[in-house]
């Protein structure tokens, strides 16, 4: 769990900001990372009962792009409602299972939106992909603080975790499931060695370069600037590249810049 970073973007209840900080507390998450907060709530949630500590180490942001920056991995919470989705959208139970994988290698961020109107579609340019809690379709939206709540609940619930002093079997040990074949020295198979995946702020860094080249090659107009930053950068999320792909890729954006500038 210390790989997962909850994300409040532009939230204004400190009670809101409170309840999150304890939710983390009972589950195990420890990083919290707060944009652009509402002054006023940000310095009265530091009272929360049981979280003072974890919201004492709290780290607050500018922007978006500087929370998720050390981030392998960046899941918006969505309900939905009737917006248009641009993005995969997954329940929370495959979503939580994914995340878990992802915090094996690297930090994970999930990000929770404002009270009142949610994650921005430009903040949701940041996600890889959404996930939604399943609620009622007459009553879709939680209160910001139950919603994180039950989001690292179901993350953390997928550890092995110690209650009382008894361990907790994992799922493939538990009656009635099957377990994965040993080999003959009595040792679980070798799993196949995972990739490091690209940070955030390398993917950042090559979407800014693109965005350049494509602006000095003419390919997209001034006027139309904004859309096209918050499409590339949707689409760069997509190839989820690893760490060394994309300094390659990075290295390569830059030259095709440097030529565009000794010729232009």
């Amino acid at each position: 769990m210390k790989n997962l970073c909850v994300v409040l973007v532009g939230t204004r209840n400190p009670l809101n900001v409170g309840a999150v900080a304890r939710a983390m507390s009972n589950f195990g998450a420890t990083e919290l990372r707060a944009v652009r907060p509402y002054e006023k709530a940000w310095r009265e949630a530091k009272s929360a009962v049981g979280a003072g500590e974890l919201l004492a180490r709290a780290k607050e942001f500018a922007n978006l792009a500087e929370a998720v920056a050390d981030c392998s991995l960046v899941v918006g919470t969505t309900a939905v409602g009737n917006r248009e989705m641009k993005h995969p959208l997954r329940g929370l139970e495959e979503g939580a299972r994914l995340i878990g994988k992802r915090m094996e290698t690297g930090r994970v961020a999930v990000l929770f939106g404002s009270e009142k109107w949610g994650l921005s579609n430009e903040d949701l340019s940041y996600c890889h992909w959404l996930m939604r809690i399943p609620t009622r379709v007459e009553h879709r939206s939680m209160n910001l603080g139950q919603a994180a709540a039950v989001v690292i609940y179901e993350v953390g619930r997928r550890e092995r975790i110690t209650t009382e002093g008894a361990e907790v079997p994992p799922r493939s040990q538990r009656r009635g499931e099957k377990t994965a074949p040993l080999n003959p020295k009595g040792a679980a198979p070798k799993m196949g060695k995972r990739e490091k995946l690209a940070e955030m702020e390398t993917v950042e860094r090559i979407g800014e370069a693109l965005l350049e080249a494509l602006r000095k090659s003419g390919y997209i107009a001034a006027r139309g600037e904004a859309t096209a930053e918050e499409k590339l950068r949707r689409m760069l999320r997509r190839f989820s590249m690893e760490a060394a792909d994309a300094e390659v890729l990075l290295g390569m954006v830059r030259k095709i810049l440097w030529k565009l500038d000794e010729s232009g």
